[in-house]
């Protein structure tokens, strides 16, 4: 386990001292030293499996979703004390990437682009062997009630997620071998089963059964657009259509989703809701095509009036509010600041969200963020893609858009 050490020179100057930009980019500079400390490697919310213990559970399913969920959910990290390991992410490699690029889009400092195409590189050279075309999964086993999920098994949220920092990559850079490897994740993506409807299909989340899950399938999609600007194959755009025309038209009337049609996954939360958001604009925006903007509109102001309160404090649930999850925190952020130009105050909401996390849930002397808020207590594990690369991609499209499109006070400014 690498030791903790304090990153003096991304450390904080005094509170009373810094602008609220300049508390952005302290923060998003602390929680970048803290995984490049630890070369790139971190814990995972669902790693509980690779700890030897799960030798006593004798591959019975219940007893290895118990013993995953029991090292999940507990208050306090208990990994280093049964064996886990932190490892290698290739989700937190690509939000990574993607971060690096809009900080280099933002500032032109070489060592950004440097640093990007280091994990570019590094995911290139990681794909799942168990597919041709490029597609990424977990590095350890994964057990649901929905069954087990191999090592190295991708699934389209994972390969969509990279495949938008591969596209940030190509259309800053123009190098032609990223622009191989999105066409190779969009061949995978189109080879993947589909729920046929009379009104749209759905992306299956993984490839060796269909699984119909609204926010992978609308990322598949988004990313399928984005890459039909660039590669011109009408297929992409066609099933992109598809996907967004099934997700689209099982909205709900208060302009949510469930998480997934079948009843046991009836709930609907904050990520999933703006990942749904950021993969319609996505379409939106590289398709040209605006006939679902009448559904973003709708689940944008769902998800603005429901899922935050006034003091910037994400929601999970749109009926309740506990756990504060990290990952709505980064994801909120993210959303807000995509949708800066098109929905009035997002931009200013973008950083009451931003100062919340910063100030509630990010470690003072170390940088890194917290996992969850619960009523009495908070779960500090940190957790490498979960919470530290999302909150700095996060993070740096929020001091992107702040840079290009005007300075909102914040931060009690």
């Amino acid at each position: 386990m690498p030791v903790e050490i304090e990153n003096s020179a991304v450390a904080p100057a005094p509170m009373h001292t810094r602008t609220s930009d300049q508390r952005l980019l302290d923060s998003l500079d602390r929680v970048r030293g803290w995984v490049e400390e630890r070369g790139y490697k971190g814990y995972d919310p669902a790693d509980g499996l690779t700890t030897p213990l799960r030798a006593l559970t004798f591959r019975h399913l219940l007893a290895e979703r118990l013993l995953q969920q029991l090292v999940w959910k507990f208050p306090v990290n208990i990994r280093p004390l049964i064996g886990i390991k932190p490892l290698n992410s290739t989700k937190g490699r690509g939000f990574m990437a993607w971060g690096y690029m809009l900080r280099y889009k933002a500032t032109r400092e070489e060592q950004f682009k440097n640093k990007a195409l280091e994990c570019l590189s590094w995911l290139q050279q990681n794909t799942s062997p168990k597919y041709k075309n490029a597609s990424w999964g977990n590095h350890f086993y994964f057990t649901t009630r929905s069954g087990r999920m191999p090592a190295q098994e991708s699934t389209i949220v994972w390969s969509s997620l990279i495949a938008h920092a591969f596209l940030e990559a190509y259309e800053q850079t123009r190098l032609p071998h990223f622009l191989e490897t999105i066409q190779g994740i969009c061949e995978w993506i189109l080879a993947l089963p589909r729920e046929k409807t009379a009104k749209g299909a759905c992306l299956s989340y993984v490839a060796y059964t269909q699984s119909s899950i609204h926010n992978s399938n609308l990322l598949g999609a988004a990313v399928l657009a984005r890459s039909w600007k660039h590669i011109n194959d009408p297929r992409y755009l066609s099933v992109a259509r598809e996907a967004a025309l099934y997700s689209c038209s099982r909205q709900m009337a208060d302009g949510g989703w469930w998480y997934g049609e079948d009843p046991k996954y009836h709930w609907n939360d904050n990520f999933h809701t703006a990942y749904n958001l950021d993969s319609l604009k996505f379409y939106t925006d590289y398709s040209g095509d605006s006939s679902f903007q009448p559904n973003i509109d709708r689940g944008f102001k769902l998800f603005r009036e429901t899922f935050f309160e006034s003091s910037g404090r994400p929601r999970y649930y749109h009926n309740r509010t506990y756990p504060i999850d990290i990952q709505c925190c980064s994801q909120a952020i993210d959303t807000l600041a995509n949708f800066s130009r098109e929905q009035e105050g997002s931009l200013e909401l973008a950083r009451k969200v931003a100062r919340w996390t910063i100030e509630n849930m990010q470690d003072r002397r170390k940088g890194f963020f917290y996992y969850r808020q619960y009523p009495l207590i908070t779960a500090k594990t940190p957790y490498f893609h979960w919470g530290q690369a999302t909150m700095f991609k996060a993070l740096a499209h929020l001091l992107l858009k702040v840079s290009t499109e005007g300075k909102q006070p914040a931060f009690g400014e």
